[in-house]
C-alpha cells in the first residue's frame, strides 16, 4: 500500500475518452436510453475501484462498493448537473459516502499498519533511497491517517490518491471551495505534526 501524499499544485485533465463524448452527455442520454449509462461505467469503474480498494484494502468489498457507486449514480442521474462535463468528482463523492459505511474497517486497517515495524535496512539493498524512506514512513503515515476525522481523511485522500483538484474535491464532497482549502490546510498541519512526533 502506498501512502504518498503529494501536494497538488494544478489540475490535470481527465483522460480523454476514445469517443470524446462528455460524461454529462452520456448521463443526459441515459435519461431516455438507460443503456447509455454503461458508457460511464466503462469509462470510470476501474478508476473508482482502484480508489476504493486502496481505501479499504479489500478487493471483495471494493467490488461491492464500486458496483453500488454506479447503482446509486444511475438512480440519481436525473439530478446530475449536466453543465459538469466530467462526472468523476460526482462518482468519487458517492464512493466516499459509501466508504463511510466501512469507516471502522478502514480505521482498524490504518491502525494495524501503524503498528507494523519498518523493514530492516538490509532488506532494502536493491531499492532506491526514496523507496526506503517511503517504506519507513508508512507506519507513521498510517497512524496519522487513522488519527484524522472522516471528513479530513476523505478530503485528503480525494486530493492525494484520486488526484482531484480542490474544485473537484469540493464538488465531490458537496462543500464550498473555501472549506476545502481551510480543511486541507488544517489536515496537512495535523499530518505534519503526527509525522514529527514519530521521529
Amino acid at each position: 500500500m502506498t501512502l504518498g501524499l503529494p501536494r497538488r499544485t494544478g489540475a490535470f485533465p481527465p483522460p480523454t475518452p476514445a469517443d470524446d463524448t462528455a460524461d454529462a452527455t452520456l448521463i443526459g442520454e441515459s435519461l431516455t436510453d438507460p443503456d447509455r449509462f454503461a458508457g460511464l461505467f466503462d469509462r470510470h469503474a476501474d478508476e473508482i475501484h482502484r480508489y476504493v480498494a486502496r481505501r479499504l484494502d479489500d478487493v471483495t468489498t471494493a467490488d461491492d462498493v464500486t458496483a453500488e457507486t454506479f447503482l446509486v449514480a444511475f438512480r440519481k442521474r436525473a439530478g446530475y448537473d449536466l453543465g459538469r462535463a466530467d462526472a468523476r468528482p460526482w462518482l468519487y463523492g458517492i464512493a466516499s459516502n459509501l466508504i463511510s459505511g466501512h469507516r471502522r474497517s478502514e480505521t482498524r486497517r490504518l491502525k494495524a499498519l501503524a503498528r507494523q515495524a519498518p523493514e530492516r535496512a538490509a532488506e532494502f539493498e536493491d531499492r532506491s533511497a526514496e523507496r526506503v524512506t517511503a517504506d519507513r514512513l508508512r507506519p507513521a503515515l498510517a497512524a496519522a491517517l487513522a488519527g484524522l476525522g472522516s471528513a479530513e481523511r476523505d478530503l485528503l485522500l480525494l486530493v492525494a490518491w484520486a488526484d482531484l483538484t480542490y474544485e473537484e474535491a469540493a464538488q465531490a464532497l458537496g462543500v464550498p471551495i473555501g472549506t476545502v482549502r481551510s480543511r486541507l490546510s488544517r489536515t496537512r498541519t495535523k499530518i505534519r505534526r503526527s509525522l514529527e512526533s514519530h521521529r
